[in-house]
């Protein structure tokens, strides 16, 4: 089971200050900040998803990537641009979200492929049109008629991009996506994609769908799946469900959701072989605005919230080198806690005994990845971009390892990225 991570611009800086938290004050972002693969080893991720709507932007403005970065990426193309491992796949895609409330799609079938040709991806998944609702026994007549154009204009334009594919006699190997809104209607896109000459299918929209919901597509999929052809599922990640996903004929993913659990998930945020802790939130007084506000309306002295902020931190540093008592660092936690809460904490969450447990337990001590080892309780500490992505990467190397002890499907061929050419 291959996993792809989907890009967006996500990097740390090797340099960052976590004493002073600052900035080298010569540092070039995309140049000197690194990727997971470049810090994480074995790389967490087989692969990397980029899509064009990030990159060039879409009906909704502009993408990620600032003009020079974008210029860059077409310059140097995907590898060198990410600096991949020898072995490391791209894939590229559209973005679908990002247009979902069109009522078609913003890209011609040649605007897409100039941009995965241009950029060098190995593989390219065609246009789709994602379709928001599951209704399993559903057929097109009982449905919205937008979804039944969805899923036409789908294998339309998936037709026109092999088309195109071939015509170029480009080396991006093409990925058919699927749209569906049940399993038969999954399972129909699948086999028309498979009579086009697709050999790898990219099922999409399966994002908002339960684990047993994507498993009744996949099993009745399976009825119809060749051998040969290989499934991807866009944006889901299940990591309990693998297995029976790998049976079913699935041979990669991507997701951002362990990820982005490291700042965005209320409680799981740092990752472990066998469950999740959350991390221990001290915000900078000048990034919190909730305290930003209280100290301007004058309910809390800005001296004060900076001395509370800087004691959670000694705290935090000296129990990690085991200096300083559990108790007078949960003493800290609890007093700048209260500053942040401000003068009405019921209608906001405190999270002291959740960090209690962390504490306690010390994960990142038997953590073997590198961030873990070189960072130590930093990597455990909710607060600002560094810390956070460096949580999100160790998140990702916890999935790695476990998706290493999914066992594949005999009887179906492993995908193997290939070997093309930089682009440049």
């Amino acid at each position: 089971m291959k996993f792809y991570f989907p890009d967006s611009q996500d990097l740390v800086s090797p340099t960052y200050d976590f004493l002073n938290d600052e900035y080298l004050p010569t540092r070039v972002r995309q140049r000197d900040d690194v990727y997971a693969h470049e810090v994480v080893t074995p790389s967490p991720y087989d692969g990397v998803l980029v899509s064009k709507a990030i990159v060039d932007g879409s009906v909704k403005g502009a993408g990620k990537y600032t003009a020079p970065q974008r210029a860059r990426l077409y310059r140097l193309g995907v590898r060198k641009f990410f600096r991949l491992p020898s072995g490391t796949a791209s894939l590229g895609d559209c973005g679908a979200f990002n247009y979902a409330d069109e009522e078609y799609p913003p890209y011609s079938v040649d605007e897409v492929l100039d941009f995965y040709d241009e950029c060098g991806f190995d593989s390219g998944v065609s246009i789709d049109h994602v379709i928001f609702g599951y209704i399993p026994e559903a057929g097109e007549d009982d449905v919205d008629p937008a979804w039944a154009k969805r899923r036409h204009i789908s294998l339309d334009l998936a037709e026109k991009f092999l088309a195109a594919v071939q015509e170029r006699d480009s080396l991006v190997e093409p990925v058919g996506a699927a749209q569906g809104w049940s399993p038969a209607s999954y399972a129909d896109s699948v086999a028309r994609l498979q009579e086009m000459g697709y050999r790898r299918v990219a099922l999409g929209g399966m994002v908002p769908l339960k684990t047993h919901e994507i498993v009744a597509c996949l099993e009745e999929i399976s009825t119809i799946l060749r051998p040969e052809t290989q499934l991807h599922l866009l944006g889901i990640t299940r990591v309990d469900s693998m297995e029976r996903f790998a049976e079913l004929g699935v041979t990669s993913f991507d997701s951002t959701s362990a990820f982005r659990q490291s700042f965005m998930d209320e409680r799981n945020n740092y990752h472990t072989a066998d469950g999740a802790y959350t991390a221990v939130r001290v915000p900078q007084v000048d990034g919190n605005p909730a305290l930003k506000r209280s100290i301007l309306s004058g309910a809390v002295s800005q001296r004060d919230a900076i001395l509370a902020e800087r004691e959670c931190l000694s705290a935090l540093r000296g129990y990690d080198q085991g200096a300083v008592d559990l108790e007078d660092v949960m003493t800290a936690l609890t007093a700048y806690e209260a500053l942040v809460l401000g003068d009405n904490p019921a209608k906001k969450k405190s999270y002291l005994v959740q960090y209690r447990r962390t504490l306690e337990a010390r994960p990142w001590k038997s953590c073997p990845c590198a961030l873990c080892r070189e960072h130590g309780i930093e990597i455990a500490i909710f607060r600002g971009t560094e810390r956070n992505k460096r949580r999100g990467f160790h998140n990702l190397a916890v999935l790695e390892a476990k998706m290493r002890k999914v066992t594949p499907r005999p009887a179906r061929g492993e995908f193997v990225p290939s070997t093309r050419r930089d682009s440049g």
